[in-house]
């Protein structure tokens, strides 16, 4: 059954807000209501601290204090964002027991804006999968069909979101972790430039990579809440930003067909551009390898035992990269990054698919078209290895039933760009309109 939130966006919440249609306190509740414990999206609901924050909310709004299009808006957190007084679990048994004592900067700047936080969300075990399905809570659950992944690590927060028991999350992106479950759970997720959003108060997954990022129902209320929580966004596009935005398709192999032909109608006319995407992952892999192993050395060492044996397996393997093989990936991302700068000389955006192929089945883990984890992230992680804005938006779904995403790219410092070709994204015929 879908949650209240499903069909509304960001912008009607506030206008009834203001009109008086609706009290935050009202939306807490009907986000209480429609919060299904079989998807496993929340690890932890805060009823209480939920029903004053909207309480608040309202009292501010009579008065006449205004903060902002999330004031008064029901938001829910990935469990690896510290929420003052309510547990961090990373969805680990390491952690078991954490409490926050402090708010994350970006859950800060929630709370500045006015959103009432539900709760934290499901993650994969330390953010280290693209999966979403291991947690020492259990795996997250797609709304479309809970037998499948929703896709990681930020798991709860797009099944949240896509099963409407609020509109808006944040997760974080290291691989592709905000968007790799938005496309499969049929929702938008937005990952800004590297540094456009504060990290403080995140558990590392590799610091270099890392990016936090808002899951909404659309890409315009990725952006509402991108801005909201004090996103670079120029007032006036730069004269050097076109009104048209020019689209170039990048097509790559490995992509199912049925995939591939959703994808396939968007741009179809847009011209096919390369892009080393095999080179990007092994540069990515070796970065986010080593930094992996920098964040748990020394947790293996203490209690290999409390991992789940999957993910220990990863983390002992990524103990064997070399410093060496981490400065050579630097070198690497610096000539990787000219390749692209060069691109975006003459396209504006890159469209491509967000994850190549539908949802697998929980614990799936060997795919026709190779191992499911790298798939997961293998069209995402490059603009992570090069810091640039990436969005996944809704394509349609293939015969099966279950969301394919469209991944749009810009260059850094281009954001809008993303949400004007986003706004006229619509499936064509090639060689029509």
């Amino acid at each position: 059954m879908a949650g209240y939130f499903t069909g509304r966006t960001i912008d009607e919440l506030a206008a009834e807000l203001r009109s008086g249609a609706v009290t935050a306190a009202e939306l807490a509740e009907r986000a209480l209501e429609s919060i299904d414990p079989g998807l496993n999206a929340f690890v932890v609901v805060d009823e209480a601290g939920a029903r004053e924050a909207a309480r608040q909310a309202d009292a501010e709004l009579a008065a006449g204090a205004d903060r902002g299009p999330l004031h008064g808006v029901p938001v829910a957190v990935k469990d690896i964002i510290d929420v003052a007084g309510l547990p961090t679990g990373m969805g680990s048994a390491h952690f078991a027991g954490n409490i926050a004592e402090n708010d994350a900067a970006i859950v800060r700047r929630l709370r500045d804006a006015g959103a009432v936080i539900m709760g934290k969300t499901t993650t994969h075990e330390f953010a280290y999968g693209a999966s979403g399905d291991i947690a020492v809570n259990g795996p997250a659950r797609n709304p479309y069909d809970r037998e499948r992944i929703t896709g990681g690590s930020s798991a709860g927060s797009a099944a949240a979101v896509a099963s409407g028991a609020v509109p808006l999350a944040l997760g974080t992106d290291t691989g592709g972790s905000v968007r790799i479950p938005a496309a499969l759970c049929g929702i938008a997720g937005f990952k800004p430039a590297y540094g456009a959003l504060p990290l403080d108060g995140i558990f590392p997954l590799a610091p270099s990579l890392d990016h936090p990022g808002p899951l909404a129902a659309t890409a315009a209320d990725c952006a509402l809440a991108y801005r909201a929580l004090g996103g670079p966004w120029p007032d006036e596009p730069p004269a050097s930003v076109p009104r048209v935005p020019r689209v170039a398709r990048v097509v790559t192999d490995l992509v199912d067909p049925e995939v591939a032909a959703v994808i396939g109608r968007f741009f179809a006319d847009a011209p096919e551009v390369p892009v080393d995407v095999a080179g990007i992952n092994e540069t990515f892999a070796a970065m986010q390898m080593y930094e992996v192993a920098g964040v748990h050395r020394e947790r293996l060492a203490r209690a290999p035992e409390l991992y789940h044996p999957e993910l220990r397996g990863r983390v002992e393997l990524t103990m064997a990269v070399t410093r060496e093989a981490y400065e050579a990936a630097f070198r690497d991302r610096d000539r990787l990054a000219a390749e692209i700068a060069a691109l975006f000389e003459e396209y504006d955006v890159l469209a491509m698919p967000t994850v190549p192929v539908p949802a697998p089945r929980i614990g799936e883990r060997d795919l026709p078209l190779g191992p499911a984890l790298f798939l997961l992230r293998s069209l995402t992680s490059p603009w992570n290895l090069l810091g640039l804005p990436a969005l996944s938006i809704p394509a349609g779904t293939v015969p099966s039933g279950l969301p394919v995403g469209l991944q749009l790219i810009t260059r850094r410092d281009a954001d809008p760009l993303l949400f004007t070709t986003a706004r006229t994204a619509t499936p064509q015929t090639p060689g029509v309109g």
